[in-house]
């Protein structure tokens, strides 16, 4: 039976992955820093939800370096892109009502 909240994806259920995805949509890379800055949050908290969202195959991950400091940087896949999309248009229909 399909319930009202059958399309919310849990993958995006946490406030941090949330705002990844968020920032990965309107954005074509978005460094580590960024992400730390923009969202508040820990390395090994950003880490860890960074790291679910890969194994989701939902992000992208791309490692240099700059002069001599790492530099990793992530994109949104078309996998990731299309399933964030799904959930925002589940809960819009949450909010109207209408499924």
């Amino acid at each position: 039976m399909k319930t009202i909240i059958s399309n919310i994806n849990k993958s995006f259920e946490n406030r941090v992955r949330l705002g990844v995805m968020s920032l990965l949509i309107v954005n074509d890379w978005v460094d580590f820093n960024e992400f730390k800055e923009a969202l508040n949050v820990t390395n090994g908290n950003l880490a860890s939800h960074i790291t679910a969202l890969e194994k989701e195959k939902y992000v992208q991950i791309r490692k240099a370096f700059i002069g001599k400091k790492p530099h990793t940087s992530f994109q949104a896949t078309v996998e990731g892109k299309q399933a964030f999309q799904e959930h925002l248009n589940a809960l819009e229909a949450l909010i109207k009502g209408s499924l």
